[in-house]
């Protein structure tokens, strides 16, 4: 299944690639994800691999993709808690931020520069976590009252368990809004910030660069909107029925990333 490309994959230069329904799925790698990275990796090409979640560090990360089949080094992940870190360094160097997070996001801005405290921070971060506490989120509210800004590392109101849904970053914002009457400003997919922020890591450039995503609302949106190349991939969240009901395409539609290895 492919729509008309304006780019083709052979002349890509970089490559950037959400992690979750395009190269693992439950915690097993998508067949073609392990040749798809190693073929990058034997022809030189720059790449990352995005992901929404903050929780983990690249090195974490890169040791629970190992997991799953892949092989992916640290210096080749890029997750919303390194974009989120990466953007309040160029806003306020040196700054102060109160965190709602794991360790990827309080290490991330930790070597980024930035002081960690509940005296007088200039921002509330929230981030992901599995322990989200009501008297953290209650001090939250309280520091943006008294005039701290809100950052957000993601909008994703859900995240996946074995039991089913948890709440995530996005609903737990959502009660810190309706507490304090203020929205944050989100780093993460869909804002093309955070692709920006990948391919200035990598040195890449969008009219050669393309993205790799399963959600049409996210990653082909952002993608699009970043001025790359967009490849949807129906192993995730959107599937070939639900297309016709976005406004836009990507450039380019395939049944998974083994796929794509015929183009390169």
């Amino acid at each position: 299944m492919s729509t008309q490309i304006e780019r083709q994959p052979a002349d890509i230069e970089c490559w950037l690639t959400d992690m979750d329904g395009v190269l693992v799925h439950e915690n097993k790698a998508v067949p073609g994800a392990a040749e798809l990275i190693q073929r990058w990796v034997d022809t030189s090409r720059r790449f990352l691999v995005l992901t929404n979640n903050s929780i983990f560090t690249p090195r974490d990360l890169a040791a629970r993709l190992k997991a799953s089949g892949l092989e992916v080094p640290e210096e080749n992940l890029w997750t919303s808690a390194l974009a989120t870190a990466q953007f309040l360094k160029s806003q306020l160097p040196g700054g102060r931020a109160f965190v709602i997070g794991e360790a990827g996001l309080t290490t991330a801005l930790h070597e980024a520069g930035f002081i960690l405290t509940d005296q007088r921070p200039d921002y509330v971060v929230l981030g992901e976590t599995r322990t989200y506490s009501f008297e953290a989120i209650t001090q939250a509210i309280r520091l943006i009252g008294d005039g701290a800004r809100f950052i957000c590392t993601n909008p994703d109101a859900t995240g996946p368990s074995r039991e089913g849904p948890l709440p995530a970053t996005g609903a737990v914002a959502a009660l810190i809004t309706k507490a304090t009457g203020r929205e944050p400003y989100i780093v993460g997919k869909p804002n093309p910030m955070m692709f920006r922020s990948a391919m200035n890591r990598i040195q890449a450039h969008s009219e050669t660069t393309a993205m790799i995503g399963d959600r049409m609302d996210t990653d082909i949106i952002a993608g699009m909107e970043a001025g790359l190349h967009t490849v949807l991939v129906y192993t995730g969240i959107t599937q070939p029925a639900d297309v016709d009901a976005y406004p836009f395409r990507p450039n380019q539609s395939l049944n998974s990333v083994a796929d794509l290895l015929e183009h390169l």
